[in-house]
């Protein structure tokens, strides 16, 4: 028992810095560290936020001799690329394989560690970091409609968590583990982004408008009254992701499809204390970094105090075509260099920031 109680003794920092070394690649460790105490849990909460999601990279031909496999029985092999750049940031260059073959499937969307994939009427979620899948029922039939855009309210693992499909001028939405859909809409036609923010569910359209989505007592969305905005038009911002940063709700944007020297990020935060909600252009992330994907339908994901990391705070964060690797947009200034990065979507799985989905409610 003494021994028991000096191990729980140990230092906060020095519990830090054992989590920090671990990183989000070592998932199942961490969960290991949060339950073996109180005071290593509490180590473990306070720098969950601090860790960068990890940057997977399809069509990996072959894989580094660090690779480690994950196994699955359900989805045929295919290696992709998990790389922690905290870990790259230190000098290890962290890799590891996921087998998945995605040849057959259209990419949807990718939310709380999960591919959302589509053949036909099938719908097929894909856990990235243990590489297990589950098969929804197949989706009702929408006429002269198919699915575009899907995203999950919560781990798979999680109670009362859904699938939403966009599909049309609907939305569909699937109760996990239950066996059939629900159809669900609002009067100018489906939601294109979704985000989950202190507990509540957002969603976004084509048009920028705010929705809120309810689960319970029954599937529901409502439009939220939010005083309309130029700063974060179509027109103003071709480009927009929703993220949740800490206590705010963001919306990271930029002018055209193709992002190169000159093109200058903007972030505005949606203030709830108001009624209606207002926009206000956000000038500095202060010690937050956002985390945004060339494919909108990928989670846009954030992180606190990057530079214990080695990396920096008030910047975007993203996947560069160009050198196949990723860079540090700083917010407000326009790009230099040699940068070529195209924002669009395809039915292909792109480079994306994630986090595992044992660890993404942590967060």
């Amino acid at each position: 028992m003494s021994g028991t109680q000096g191990w729980a003794d140990l230092p906060e920092g020095l519990l830090h810095s054992i989590v920090a070394r671990m990183g989000l690649g070592s998932a199942p460790d961490l969960l290991a560290f949060a339950a073996t105490c109180r005071s290593w849990g509490t180590a473990f909460a306070g720098s969950i936020a601090t860790f960068p999601p990890l940057l997977l990279q399809p069509d990996v031909s072959s894989s580094p001799s660090n690779a480690s496999p994950f196994s699955n029985n359900l989805v045929p092999n295919r290696p992709y690329l998990v790389t922690d750049i905290a870990k790259v940031n230190h000098g290890a260059n962290l890799c590891s394989e996921i087998p998945l073959r995605l040849e057959w499937f259209s990419f949807m969307g990718a939310s709380f560690g999960h591919l959302i994939l589509y053949n036909k009427k099938s719908c097929i979620v894909v856990d990235v970091s243990r590489g297990v899948s589950v098969s929804p029922p197949q989706l009702p039939l929408v006429k002269c409609a198919e699915p575009n855009y899907g995203a999950l309210t919560a781990p798979l693992t999680s109670p009362n968590s859904h699938l939403i499909v966009e599909a049309g001028p609907h939305n569909l939405f699937w109760r996990v583990c239950s066996d059939s859909w629900v159809r669900c809409s609002t009067r100018h036609g489906h939601i294109k982004q979704i985000v989950v923010f202190k507990g509540r569910v957002f969603g976004m359209d084509s048009d920028r408008r705010i929705f809120k989505v309810h689960l319970t007592p029954q599937i529901s969305i409502q439009e939220l009254p939010v005083i309309e905005s130029s700063m974060i038009s179509k027109r103003n911002l071709s480009n927009a992701w929703l993220v949740a940063c800490g206590d705010m709700l963001l919306l990271v944007g930029c002018r055209g499809s193709i992002v190169v020297s000159g093109v200058t990020f903007e972030v505005f935060r949606l203030d709830l204390s108001f009624e209606p909600a207002l926009w206000f252009k956000v000038e500095k992330l202060e010690h937050w970094a956002i985390f945004i994907s060339t494919d909108k339908r990928s989670q846009a994901l954030s992180c606190m105090n990057p530079e214990i990391w080695g990396g920096r705070s008030n910047c975007i964060y993203c996947y560069n075509h160009e050198s196949g690797r990723w860079i540090a947009l700083e917010l407000g200034k326009p790009l230099q260099g040699d940068v070529f990065i195209f924002m669009g979507c395809d039915a292909k799985v792109q480079p994306m920031w994630v986090v595992p989905s044992m660890l993404s409610l942590c967060r």
